[in-house]
């Protein structure tokens, strides 16, 4: 299966907890960390609602 490396650009610090426990679901824990995840839907929305805090790096 396909992966999605997402890597975090933003603190966490001021949004709400659902981002929050949305980013530590990811496998993201501080700024500039880039993980590899496996791309599927589920993963796909997580990316969409914290859009703000990541990017996709390819």
């Amino acid at each position: 299966m396909a992966t999605i490396k997402i890597k975090q650009i933003k603190s966490k610090i001021g949004y709400p907890v659902d981002q929050k426990r949305t980013l530590k679901s990811l496998g993201l824990h501080r700024i500039s960390q880039v993980v590899e995840v496996e791309d599927n839907p589920s993963v796909r929305g997580m990316i969409r609602k914290v859009r703000h805090l990541i990017t996709v790096v390819e």
